[in-house]
């Protein structure tokens, strides 16, 4: 009796792929793995756009076609020029400043206290060092605010200034700035102020001022007679 024979393995494996592509077919999982397989697969990346702005080469102005008109005059120049406008107004030279040493300036300022503990009570007053600010440039002169808000107007007014020979200059007392502004510039001329003098306001009366003037170099000036 013969056996039967057996089979082969590579029959088997065979078979076993016929069956599982069946399967496979009546499934539709060969239609499912390919559109996975386009889906995973990773779009190339489209390049970049430089930009490339084209190289501006320098204009030679001086080969541009000119009119008969003007033909025989030198080329115009296009450079920049700086120009400097003020309106009217002339440019002060403030090197020749002279500034007061703190010496000087602290002897100016004891001379006025012990002038103002002297004055009448009666009569407020403050002692008003000077600065360059007040004596040159600007000219502006702020005022004590307390000592403004206690006496002085509550609106702008025109203020006098009484020197010590009874002159009498005026000036514009500006409330929200509580400072003399309009006239004060004409007071510091005429008096001819410096940086480091001090001065005595005493208000005699609503709006007016009587002045006492402390120079810096006074104390100098009578070592040396």
């Amino acid at each position: 009796m013969v056996a039967p024979k057996k089979p082969n393995y590579e029959d088997s494996r065979l078979k076993r792929l016929e069956e599982n592509k069946k399967r496979m077919e009546e499934l539709k999982l060969t239609v499912l793995a390919q559109s996975l397989r386009t889906i995973s697969s990773p779009k190339p990346s489209p390049m970049k756009k430089v930009n490339r702005t084209p190289r501006k080469l320098p204009l030679d102005l001086s080969a541009v076609r000119r009119s008969n008109r003007v033909a025989d005059k030198p080329p115009p120049s296009y450079k920049e020029v700086m120009i400097s406008y003020h309106y009217g107004k002339s440019v002060r030279d403030l090197s020749n400043r002279v500034y007061a040493s703190y010496e000087d300036r602290e002897y100016a300022s004891g001379r006025a206290d012990e002038l103002h503990s002297t004055l009448q009570s009666d009569f407020p007053s403050f002692v008003k060092p000077m600065l360059q600010s007040h004596v040159s440039g600007g000219f502006w002169l702020g005022l004590p605010l307390h000592f403004c808000k206690s006496y002085l107007p509550k609106r702008d007014e025109i203020m006098t200034l009484v020197d010590e020979d009874e002159e009498e200059w005026h000036t514009k007392y500006l409330l929200r700035k509580t400072g003399l502004s309009g006239g004060w510039k004409g007071f510091a001329e005429d008096h001819k102020l410096a940086d480091g003098d001090a001065l005595v306001f005493q208000l005699i009366k609503p709006t007016v001022f009587k002045v006492y003037i402390i120079r810096v170099n006074q104390g100098l000036d009578s070592e040396e007679v």
